[in-house]
Formats: C-alpha cells, sequence, structure tokens
C-alpha cells in the first residue's frame, strides 16, 4: 500500500527522558497535531485515517530545534502541536517535550523533516 498522508513526532532527546515517558509525550504530539488537522484540514485527516494514520518519530536536540519546526510548519502551512509537560513526574512543568506535524500530505512534511533521523 502506498501512503499519501503522514505524520511526524519529533522527540528532544537532551531531556533524556524515560522510555514511558518518550511513550506518553509521543501519544500526546499525535493526538494533539491530529485534532489541529481535523479542524483545518478535515480531508486529510479522513484521509489518514482510512490509510492506517501512518506516524513517524524523529530525533532532536533542543527546545531551539522545536521552535524551528514549528516556523517551518506554520510558513508551509502544516498543522501542528507543541506539547509542553503538566511536570508531574520526571519534567519542570512546562517543559516543551514534542512536536506533532500533521497529518498531512507526505510531499509536504518530508520538505520540513526529511533530514532528521528516526527515533
Amino acid at each position: 500500500m502506498k501512503f499519501e498522508y503522514k505524520q511526524v513526532i519529533a522527540v528532544r532527546l537532551d531531556l533524556k527522558m524515560s522510555k514511558g515517558k518518550t511513550a506518553v509525550q509521543v501519544a500526546h504530539g499525535s493526538l494533539s497535531a491530529y485534532v489541529k488537522t481535523e479542524k483545518y484540514y478535515p480531508e486529510w485527516a479522513n484521509s489518514w485515517l482510512k490509510e492506517g494514520q501512518k506516524k513517524i518519530t524523529v530525533k532532536i536536540h533542543s527546545e531551539k530545534d522545536i521552535t524551528e519546526l514549528a516556523a517551518k510548519s506554520q510558513k508551509s502551512d502544516l498543522p501542528f502541536a507543541i506539547i509542553n509537560d503538566a511536570g508531574l513526574t520526571q519534567l519542570p512543568p512546562g517543559t516543551t517535550t514534542v512536536i506533532g506535524i500533521g497529518p498531512a500530505p507526505e510531499k509536504y512534511i518530508d520538505k520540513i523533516t526529511a533530514d532528521l533521523p528516526l527515533l
């Protein structure tokens, strides 16, 4: 099957989150970005759901990387969500952990995320 839509979740490695914490933050990023996509690009959201919800997790190294991805996403008119931790467990309240981008057509997301290494 060929996928036309995907979602990318970029995870900060500098925080050294546990595997469980990382999984939860990725889930928050995925769901939050999906909700934005559903609101602004319902056709993208529906197509992504029908295709099987392709998701890619990638590595980034700092909050600055998240800020840069957000700016690129905004400039490209792609839906995104930045996740800030509640601070109930491992991180101080408000720590920016991940950014979810899309779902959106793969060709648009790849323009800003294709060079990022897989998590």
